[in-house]
């Protein structure tokens, strides 16, 4: 007996995965709960294990294709077992209903599709809600063809009049603004680049995380208006402070880093100036702010970047701090972070440690609304009050902003905070009455 395995519904709101490793080749034996197939989603790799005991028949999705979810994964050919029976047929959907004349799309050539029963949940990913927004397409009025009524992209493109795959319709203008500049020039398709063949070294596909980061730092870009706002800071007291205290938390085992000290002093400075703790909520045009502090702290791991997520950080020391941060880091290294440990972050903080360089405008985690840059410390003199001159630690800070939603002097103003709590990192101990 032959079963088909598919892919399983990975967390709300994912509608695919992408293939990156499979544990096993056609032919191969799989014993139940064996680990079967690695899967991308979110930037986290899930291990899918078998559901079966058997022999592999058919690997049906390669190394780097997405699979939606519901689609056929791999066959297994069952052995000394009844198989499980098939699964419930999905009910075909039911026939189309009238839309009232408000949502019609006469001009489409296209009859709209049926809406959702009342009170049903619209399944569809997060990506797809933010295309159909801009569409001017409302979701509810969509029967998805997809898993359990799962909303698919063919089931956008059809709503909004154009067939799968077919390039964006340009909406009906009225005279006067058919004359009006586009305020944003529409995107072309990808051209290859004239590159001959004999100089081409290698080919590496995009792929994997790797696909994920340029198509998340893509979107940033193109969403939010960013700048950056840089200030020095003196960290002498700081680097004075974590060599004292790196003696007792090391020897328990963690390294004690500048982050956790920085973690803190940024949460600080977010209790301050709650904007910069925020969300964008691109579809509904509202800003979310937070209550939770759940720091991101971005990882260079083999496959490309990663932000693992510190959840919770105003309540923890620094050395619980410290040893998060470090097994964070390390488990992101060896990708054996959980999705759950990826997303969800508040605010988001990146550092090369030594490497940091002098400056550099780091990109919004979005939809986040701020992202902290830090920068490597170096001894240089410096003039004191008193007119003399003497060593100093110094380090740069970048903050980039959402500049629709933050001004740069909220920006100035926080970053002025973060640095005050560096430079005198004892007040970050201090306990409030």
């Amino acid at each position: 007996m032959v079963y088909e395995f598919r892919l399983p519904d990975i967390g709300e709101g994912v509608a695919e995965g992408e293939v990156v490793q499979w544990f096993v080749k056609e032919g191969d034996p799989i014993r139940e709960d064996q680990p079967l197939v690695g899967v991308l989603t979110d930037k986290a790799n899930v291990e899918i294990p078998s559901p079966k005991t058997g022999r592999i028949g058919k690997l049906h999705a390669a190394v780097g294709e997405k699979v939606k979810v519901g689609g056929l994964l791999v066959t297994i050919e069952l052995s000394g077992e009844t198989p499980a029976p098939p699964p419930a047929p999905v009910a075909a959907p039911a026939a189309p209903t009238a839309v009232p004349p408000a949502v019609a799309r006469p001009s489409s050539g296209v009859p709209p599709a049926p809406s959702a029963p009342a009170g049903e949940r619209i399944l569809a990913s997060p990506y797809l809600r933010r295309r159909a927004a801009e569409r001017g397409i409302d979701l509810s009025a969509v029967r998805g063809s997809g898993p359990a009524g799962r909303i698919t992209e063919a089931d956008v493109d059809a709503a909004g009049g154009r067939a799968p795959g077919a390039p964006p319709i340009a909406a009906a203008k009225a005279p006067s603004e058919a004359q009006a500049p586009p305020s944003r020039p529409a995107p072309s398709a990808p051209v290859s680049p004239s590159v001959p063949e004999s100089e081409v070294r290698e080919r590496i596909p995009i792929r994997g995380i790797r696909r994920v980061i340029a198509e998340h730092m893509a979107e940033s870009t193109h969403r939010a208006a960013h700048f950056t706002y840089v200030e020095e800071v003196d960290v002498s007291e700081l680097v004075r402070l974590r060599d004292r205290m790196a003696k007792h938390v090391e020897k328990q085992g963690t390294r004690l880093s500048y982050l956790p000290f920085i973690v803190k002093a940024v949460v600080a400075a977010l209790k301050a100036n709650p904007r910069l703790n925020a969300t964008m909520d691109d579809a509904r045009q509202e800003l979310l702010l937070r209550s939770a502090y759940h720091i991101g702290i971005a990882t260079a791991a083999p496959d490309g970047l990663i932000v693992p997520v510190v959840r919770n950080a105003d309540q923890k020391s620094v050395s619980q701090l410290a040893r998060e941060i470090q097994d964070l880091a390390e488990r992101g290294r060896a990708g054996k972070l959980t999705r759950a440990e990826l997303v969800g972050s508040t605010f988001t903080i990146s550092s090369l440690g030594a490497l940091g360089g002098v400056l550099a405008t780091p990109i919004l985690n979005y939809p986040e609304v701020a992202i902290l840059g830090v920068h490597k410390i170096q001894r240089r003199p410096v003039y004191r009050p008193d007119g003399t001159i003497g060593p100093a630690d110094l380090m740069n800070l970048s903050i980039s902003l959402d500049h629709r939603v933050v001004d740069g002097f909220e920006g100035a103003q926080f970053l002025a905070a973060v640095k005050a709590y560096l430079e005198d990192p004892h007040q970050l101990f201090a306990e409030l009455a």
